[in-house]
């Protein structure tokens, strides 16, 4: 389609269905989701025809001190929660960081070796497994958003958080947007601001 990423983002894209990328807040900030996605808590997203599908570009934190905050915001609301990794050995760090990433907090979730994956509030996978039934998920590290038709059918959003610098995670967040748009969805593009929120750019 023509759209010319770079490591501001994506420039002359128009905006559609959202898919999730996470991008990095600035240290004394806390990173927040868009405006559009907050609801009530006691609300849960109804299944679209497609997912929308935000694309979050982390620039100034890293995953590990993202990722928990949108997650806490997704149980806050009451949507369980799928976080698919790009390969093994970061889902086990994942799994380690979401326990202690805060002193006085942590985010219950599981794995397949943990058992009790349908009882899960968040689940952690390297698959394009759902087994806690949930309507939120996360890609994370080089996740592939596969199969994409039926990915989109099966959630209310879809998260993907690339970082610019990562030259394989950033293709893979230009051919994901790209792919999203020709299926149909929503796509939204957010870039950190200077104060730790977030800005639509396309």
């Amino acid at each position: 389609m023509g759209d010319t990423w770079g490591r501001s983002g994506i420039e002359r894209c128009r905006s559609g269905p959202v898919l999730l990328v996470w991008c990095g807040s600035s240290p004394d900030a806390e990173p927040r989701l868009p405006p559009e996605t907050e609801t009530s808590a006691e609300s849960t997203p109804s299944a679209p025809a497609l997912a929308e599908v935000l694309f979050y570009h982390l620039e100034q934190k890293t995953l590990d001190e993202a990722l928990p905050t949108l997650v806490e915001k997704s149980l806050e609301r009451g949507w369980r929660t799928v976080i698919q990794a790009g390969h093994a050995e970061r889902l086990d760090a994942i799994d380690q960081f979401l326990w202690t990433f805060r002193d006085d907090s942590f985010i219950p979730h599981g794995t397949a070796k943990a058992g009790n994956a349908a009882l899960q509030p968040v689940f952690l996978t390297t698959g394009n497994d759902n087994p806690n039934g949930a309507t939120v998920r996360f890609l994370v590290d080089g996740a592939v958003l596969e199969p994409l038709a039926t990915q989109l059918r099966a959630y209310s959003r879809i998260v993907l958080m690339f970082h610019g610098l990562d030259a394989h995670e950033l293709e893979l967040a230009r051919a994901t947007w790209k792919a999203v748009k020709a299926a149909g969805a929503a796509a939204t593009y957010w870039q950190q601001t200077d104060s730790g929120g977030w800005a639509k750019k396309a």
